[in-house]
């Protein structure tokens, strides 16, 4: 709540007087309950490296992250100015190409990008928005200063943590949350319906909606059908859906239902045996027909992975100034893009002070950390960079701001960082607060659930 170093702010003075009253058995014993409710819930994810667990709860800390009103209005803001810029450069990529040949991105860098789609070139979509449902990880360093850490503009996941935290704390902290204005987040599941409604086909009144999942074996499968309830939309499967003459029907009792916008939780790579993967049962054959022929919208569009791709990331405060002449709101984190020599050179020189990561995984795996990692793990380290360079950026330490954290029946702080959750339509909304991630361990920095990290409720005071 207070930066690292700096008296606690003014904006959480109410907050922390309420949970001093709490003795720490009483905040354990709460804390307890909400995981136990969590997990009858189903509120899970699935670790696949772990043979032992399957599903797990993300491990959820009671005490909430709280972000005042000006903070707010100041992240809203950044993230409504990045998200624009990624799609006005995804219709760049796809269509004339002006970034490239006005040498504000190498063009190798997106041209031979695996997650640049050939198949979306000269694809118009509805009201450019490419990108519909973006995560955008921002970081706040030990001066308080917020930071994009990366862009999510894939299928970013984790919405549903925001609003079960919400639920959970509502329901097991009554005596906290009453007389403050805390902004709501129960209206995500309709802005986005809203949205999925707005790119539809034109010609189309009342646009038939589906969200597509790769099914029970997907990590964020929970999510899907979560998500799938609060728009009041059907969750359906490829095997739910095939295209005749180019449009798109659902397979139900009563015979075939016209879908014409599919929100998918799926890879490129697995949407369409006929354009990528022939050996995808996941996807629907004929579905980028249906697309190029304007029958069906597809969000997040394909090939939105060139934008949200690490190395593409370190250009983009150049391309914030570059198609809307503005300064950038929120700074990246200083990145050094190994493809370049002098970059690499830095990098070798000083691996044991620098973050390095895969340009193309996601979910924190491949990371190393260079100052808690061994002399193996650097060694191991520098021969991947020598050997594919191209594959890495890296990037400094950054002290990441802490929040007061419930571990082990102790308060002590811990890293944080926040993925805030913009839906694109006609315009551009975001989610008020967004995924506080924490990393549950003592003194680490990696938040992803995948390595350990849980969750927070995040507060923004209205």
């Amino acid at each position: 709540m207070g930066r690292s170093g700096t008296p606690a702010a003014e904006h959480t003075a109410a907050i922390r007087e309420r949970l001093a009253q709490l003795d720490l058995d009483a905040l354990q014993r709460r804390s307890e309950d909400a995981e136990r409710e969590l997990y009858n819930l189903g509120i899970t994810f699935t670790v696949y490296s772990d043979k032992d667990a399957i599903d797990r709860i993300l491990p959820f800390d009671v005490i909430p992250r709280i972000l005042s009103r000006e903070d707010w209005a100041h992240l809203e803001a950044g993230v409504i100015q990045r998200v624009t810029t990624i799609n006005l450069f995804l219709a760049d990529v796809y269509g004339p190409q002006h970034a490239l040949k006005d040498g504000i991105v190498p063009a190798e860098l997106v041209l031979g990008n695996s997650n640049f789609q050939e198949a979306m070139i000269g694809v118009k979509v509805a009201h450019g928005a490419y990108a519909n449902i973006c995560g955008i990880d921002v970081v706040r360093d030990d001066a308080g200063k917020f930071m994009v850490l990366e862009d999510n503009a894939r299928t970013p996941s984790g919405v549903s943590y925001v609003l079960e935290n919400r639920n959970m704390m509502l329901r097991a902290f009554p005596d906290l949350t009453t007389d403050i204005s805390i902004r709501p987040v129960d209206n995500y599941g309709p802005k986005l319906q809203e949205a999925m409604v707005e790119i539809a086909p034109t010609e189309v009144a009342d646009p038939q909606v589906v969200l597509l999942s790769p099914g029970t074996y997907n990590s964020a499968y929970f999510e899907h059908i979560f998500l799938a309830r609060e728009m009041g939309v059907p969750l359906v499967e490829g095997r739910d859906l095939v295209v005749e003459n180019d449009r798109v029907y659902m397979k139900t009792t009563g015979g075939l239902e016209r879908v014409h916008t599919i929100y998918r939780r799926l890879n490129d790579d697995f949407l369409d045996p006929e354009v990528f993967r022939p050996d995808s049962t996941l996807g629907v054959p004929g579905l980028m027909r249906a697309l190029r022929a304007g029958n069906v919208a597809i969000a997040n569009s394909v090939g939105t992975g060139v934008a949200d791709d690490k190395a593409v990331y370190a250009y983009m405060p150049r391309l914030i100034k570059y198609y809307l002449q503005q300064e950038p709101i929120l700074d990246n984190v200083q990145t050094f893009i190994c493809r370049e020599q002098e970059a690499l050179s830095y990098t070798l020189d000083n691996l044991d002070k620098l973050v390095v990561k895969p340009v193309a995984e996601s979910g924190g795996y491949g990371i190393t950390v260079g100052p808690k990692a061994s002399k193996e793990e650097l060694e191991v380290c520098r021969a991947n960079l020598l050997k594919d360079p191209s594959n890495y950026i890296s990037q400094p330490t950054i002290q990441l701001s802490v929040c007061p954290t419930l571990v082990e029946g102790e308060v002590e702080p811990r890293h944080v960082d926040l993925r805030p959750f913009a839906i694109t339509g006609k315009s551009t909304w975001v989610l008020p607060g967004g995924l506080t991630r924490v990393a549950l361990r003592r003194g680490s920095l990696v938040v992803n659930s995948s390595q350990g990290g849980g969750s927070k409720d995040t507060w923004v005071l209205g």
